[in-house]
């Protein structure tokens, strides 16, 4: 285990919106284990933890902290209550003072067998909520996978609109989902909207911030990087009924019913994941059947770029999440599966996988039970005015 000593840290003023000044004093530059870190329900209470062990044990982190605390030559750091706040400071010394935890729970040996206190849980034995509760914005990049591009296309289609992109990628599609509501964590159900049966189903790479930034380069885009989870963008192509203003296509009504943002099972700090332009594997399974699998090399802008365009429109705060898109194979593509939709039916298990970081698994159930007053100004069902689809 390499032990430097590590000047004494304070927060300036990127974290002069949290109560006031945090000093972190640690000794440890490198973690001896990697780890993650994850939003879990411990003692019925949300509870910010570390992974380890190949995704087996849930460190709760700040009783960990408290028992470290202990020790004569351990200072005193106060540990964040949630992932927000251990985001905003992990940049700004905190990320030391964890690599300490994870370094006395290796060295002490309280990871494996009867030695393990009781603030080290099975990670079968806590419910997983999603790990950010809740960022101030979730971006979505749209079509930004040249196989996406041209969804249920003959080849010869899919060969000039892929020349086209090409040769005119132009600058990102970002569009905006809900927080609360919307996002949901592991094994929560996906819910499908009263009478909405075009759901769409979307794995992708999500990029949490750790440091507030405007107009950020795509050459210090990581420096802003926090982490990387697993993300689903589920949609619905039912569309807006006819009349009123608009027509076609509603970014709304396709991306902002509630569940339809899983985040998790936990997030990759970025130290302990690499390059994702040269690591990214994504993979989306309904019911035993892959429906979408894809590397980086497919995106058509990459995350720097995206970071780069992101950070032009708007400012981004530590938590704040940008998904990169999807890659071909949704319900546009019509992948056959056992049910014969080209969308999704209830009922059906749906798990999205990214290497190294972990597998989003959920389960699809219809919405049935809606209030009997209301007055008709309700999104109506897709068959009320697409009965041919």
């Amino acid at each position: 285990m390499i032990r430097k000593f590590l000047f004494t840290l304070t927060l300036g003023a990127a974290l002069a919106f949290l109560a006031g000044p945090v000093a972190v004093s640690a000794q440890d530059l490198e973690s001896v284990e990697p780890f993650k870190v994850g939003t879990f329900v411990i003692d019925n209470a949300p509870t910010v933890g570390l992974v380890m062990r190949d995704d087996q044990l849930i460190v709760d982190i700040v009783a960990a902290n408290r028992a470290l605390e202990l020790m004569p030559q351990y200072s005193h750091v106060s540990m964040p209550e949630d992932m927000l706040g251990l985001i905003a400071q992990y940049e700004y010394g905190l990320k030391y003072r964890i690599y300490e935890v994870v370094n006395w729970l290796v060295d002490e040996n309280l990871l494996s067998g009867s030695n393990r206190p009781s603030y080290v849980h099975p990670v079968n034995s806590v419910d997983t909520m999603a790990p950010i509760q809740y960022p101030s914005k979730l971006m979505n990049a749209a079509v930004n996978f040249y196989t996406h591009a041209c969804e249920g296309c003959n080849d010869d289609e899919f060969q000039a609109r892929l020349r086209e992109r090409k040769e005119n990628r132009g600058v990102p599609y970002l569009f905006l989902k809900p927080t609360r509501g919307a996002i949901i964590g592991d094994g929560e159900d996906i819910i499908m909207p009263f009478g909405r049966d075009r759901i769409e189903w979307e794995v992708e790479m999500a990029v949490v911030f750790g440091r507030t930034g405007k107009y950020i380069s795509s050459s210090r885009a990581y420096d802003y990087v926090f982490g990387y989870m697993v993300a689903m963008d589920i949609s619905d192509r039912g569309g807006r009924p006819p009349g009123g203003y608009g027509s076609g296509s509603d970014w709304f009504v396709g991306k902002g019913h509630d569940t339809f943002a899983p985040h998790g099972p936990w997030i990759v700090p970025k130290e302990f994941y690499g390059d994702p332009m040269e690591r990214l594997h994504q993979t989306l399974v309904i019911d035993g059947v892959t429906v979408q699998e894809a590397r980086a090399g497919d995106m058509i802008h990459n995350i720097p770029e995206l970071i780069e365009y992101a950070s032009s429109l708007i400012t981004v705060f530590p938590g704040d999440v940008l998904q990169c898109g999807t890659s071909g194979g949704t319900g546009a593509g019509r992948v056959e599966r056992a049910t014969g939709s080209g969308y999704l039916v209830d009922g059906e298990t749906i798990s999205a996988t990214i290497e190294g970081i972990g597998t989003l698994t959920h389960t699809v159930r219809v919405e049935n039970n809606v209030p009997d007053d209301l007055s008709g100004a309700q999104l109506p069902p897709v068959k009320s005015y697409r009965p041919d689809r």
